[in-house]
């Protein structure tokens, strides 16, 4: 698009300097393409009239037709308002009141004229009232050329300096005068001509002052469909990019892997592990870089793939490293596949903040003459001093919790070539997410769990029901079983005091349960401190657990059958489901119980009746992306990708589809983008500057 949307803000007619630097403080807004693309976030709907006898104190706003019989000014100083009658065509009376700028509008209110009247409806003995109503001439009706009208979103700041949603409306006004006729055409006719889309111009007036509720429907598909095909686009060519150019170490001999599938394999593969190993090892002999994300639920055995992926590179001389986001579970992975490695006489290291130096020394010398092969560990394999022999396979787990910067320093470990890449989530990630995220990447999904898996059983019990909880809990610890119980905060804050605290909790437990030993984990615990509180609930020393979520990741305990939750409401869905997985893991019936107060909220009744109903993570996720959106799932803040200005994955899915395919196409025809018919794409592209992450954005 022209240099013309790059214009500073202030250069606005009804901006200037002083308007110009609050808008940019207070909602980014620098230049003409920020504002153009600042849309309304809901519309006040214009197109319909009631009558004084159809109002109902529970509509939100609601129009009235009518004439103005009688005003007057009631009261004296602070006290005084200013009363008026409406009668509407069937003779029935609405009363509008202003408390405020009673003067002006006395003057400004013509006696026996016609008005429509916006506003909320109360009911008061009967009669129907609107306090500070908007008022329009009915005269002027006709002159108006949007019936939907904006609302935008401002900040306490911006009204404090009287720029509210209405001033920024007129702001509006004065700048798509100016602007439409410079908005160029971003996609193809091809495009526009097979999705019927209004063209780009008519999207922008009518996403801002729709003309009809059609026109608004077409602007908002058009501006939504752009914006999700421009970041499919450059996730598309990212990936075309990545294999034409990524070259990577082939793999291709498996003699260790056979031994271990032979001689050293106590259980089957499912069906889903097999489908992923055969994907993940057509990618490690194609000879181009592997960038593959591997998810699977709690509990599905990402683990077992990871490792046997590692086997692969070393049957081929090359090293793997498998990076946690905690010491817990950088030591759960390095013990379960442990046993494995000493069978198959593999040198398997750990590193993580707390190896000893004297440990740490040893390690780096074995990865720099390439004798470790594998390593497991956290942060710490990022240290410049970590460096090896010839790492060819980085694979990290729950990889949302590292930065990009801090991923791609542990890639540039191997100047020569890039290592194979295997990232791994147990958060189950919505299809809609998946695509705009992950989109770069190739996909894997391990959709079932190992043979012999109890499904678990999920209730949902009140606080006055804790007593028959206890005693289940009595009855579960008999037949030698282990409970975890989880509080959402550490200590009691003020503003939650209607929630149970840990440190409250712990005691309580204590005094109910006074014949059984128990451990309690947080996060403000030292590491070594936690560790030995958790070593002694895995060595079966303490029954119960009692902890925050730091226990959400990285505790593998075969023998903790029941999980309570405490204030329950008080977590995310995929913090549920997530939680619910660390109960499960042996082959006896586990059971998670949640447990709140009566007073539940529409979403908390959502999340919990969901947690009792199903057990699958994907669509745990899906309905945790409708209630609480994109931005706060799995951290995505951080990637950039999710600054959609008008898109929304959890309710866009249908066109964020429509869009992929349409990106998808583009490229497979015209790699390049060099055809004519491209021509306006391939400009929108250079038109941004090239740090620029999202595509879809003008400026």
């Amino acid at each position: 698009m022209s240099n013309f949307f790059n214009t500073k803000i202030e250069f606005l007619k009804g901006v200037g300097p002083m308007r110009a630097e609050l808008l940019q403080k207070e909602l980014s807004i620098f230049t003409y393409g920020d504002l153009i693309q600042h849309y309304p976030f809901r519309y006040l709907d214009r197109t319909q009239f009631y009558k004084v006898s159809e109002l109902d104190e529970s509509m939100p706003y609601v129009q009235v037709r009518g004439r103005i019989r009688g005003k007057e000014v009631i009261g004296e100083g602070r006290k005084q308002r200013l009363a008026a009658t409406l009668v509407d065509e069937n003779g029935d009376q609405l009363e509008l009141v202003w408390f405020k700028g009673v003067k002006w509008m006395e003057k400004t209110l013509k006696n026996h004229t016609d008005y429509i009247v916006f506003g909320k409806p109360t009911e008061f003995n009967g009669r129907f009232s609107m306090a500070h109503p908007e008022l329009e001439e009915l005269a002027e009706e006709k002159q108006t050329t949007s019936f939907l009208q904006p609302v935008y979103n401002t900040t306490e700041k911006l009204k404090a300096h009287r720029i509210d949603s209405k001033v920024i409306a007129k702001m509006m006004e004065h700048l798509l005068k100016v602007a439409l006729p410079q908005v160029q055409e971003s996609l193809s006719p091809e495009l526009i001509d097979t999705y019927k889309l209004m063209d780009k111009r008519s999207a922008y007036a009518n996403i801002h002052f729709p003309e009809t509720v059609e026109k608004y429907n077409a602007a908002k598909f058009r501006l939504k469909f752009e914006e999700l095909f421009y970041i499919q686009l450059r996730l598309f060519r990212q990936k075309v990019v990545r294999k034409a150019d990524l070259k990577g170490q082939v793999f291709n001999q498996v003699p260790t892997l056979n031994e271990f599938y032979k001689n050293h394999m106590t259980f089957d593969l499912t069906g889903a592990q097999k489908r992923v190993v055969k994907e993940i090892y057509a990618d490690l002999t194609a000879g181009k870089q592997m960038n593959r994300l591997l998810q699977g639920d709690v509990g599905s055995g990402k683990t077992i793939v990871a490792f046997i992926t590692m086997l692969i590179a070393a049957d081929n001389g090359a090293q793997s490293v498998l990076m946690a986001p905690t010491e817990i579970l950088a030591d759960q992975h390095y013990v379960g596949l442990k046993a494995f490695a000493d069978r198959l006489g593999i040198n398997l290291g750990k590193l993580t903040g707390s190896t000893k130096a004297s440990e740490r020394k040893v390690l780096h010398e074995q990865l720099r003459s390439g004798e470790m092969k594998m390593i497991v560990g956290t942060h710490a394999l990022l240290e410049d001093v970590v460096q090896f022999q010839n790492l060819g396979l980085c694979i990290v787990d729950e990889q949302h919790r590292f930065g990009v910067e801090q991923r791609s320093k542990l890639w540039r470990k191997n100047p020569r070539i890039i290592p194979h890449v295997l990232v791994m989530t147990a958060t189950p990630i919505p299809r809609t997410l998946a695509m705009t995220l992950y989109g770069d990447l190739d996909v894997s999904v391990i959709d079932e769990l190992p043979a012999g898996r109890k499904e678990i059983v999920t209730v949902h019990r009140f606080d006055s029901h804790r007593l028959r909880v206890f005693q289940f809990v009595r009855d579960q610890i008999k037949l030698g079983r282990q409970v975890y119980i989880v509080y959402p905060l550490i200590e009691e804050s003020e503003q939650m005091e209607n929630y149970k605290d840990l440190m409250d909790g712990y005691e309580s437990i204590k005094r109910a349960f006074p014949e059984y030993q128990v451990s309690m984990v947080h996060g403000k615990l030292k590491p070594q401190d936690k560790d030995y509180e958790m070593q002694r609930f895995v060595k079966k020393e303490t029954q119960i657990m009692v902890a925050t979520t730091v226990i959400e990741v990285g505790v593998n305990v075969p023998n903790a059958s029941v999980m309570i939750i405490e204030s329950a409401e008080r977590f995310g869905l995929s913090q549920l489901h997530q939680l619910r997985g660390r109960v499960g893991r042996g082959a006896e019936q586990s059971y998670c119980i949640l447990m709140t107060g009566y007073k539940l909220s529409k979403d908390s009744k959502t999340r919990l009746e969901t947690m009792v109903r199903t057990n699958n993570g994907f669509e745990i996720a899906d309905i945790d992306l409708k209630l609480r959106g994109p931005g706060d799932l799995m951290g995505t803040q951080q990637s950039g990708v999710l600054d959609l200005l008008i898109a929304d994955l959890s309710k866009d899915a249908p066109i964020l589809q429509e869009a992929r395919a349409a990106a998808q196409r583009v490229l497979h025809q015209d790699p390049q983008l060099e055809k004519p018919e491209n021509a306006n794409i391939r400009r929108h592209i250079q038109s941004l500057s090239a740090n620029t992450i999202n595509w879809s954005r003008i400026s």
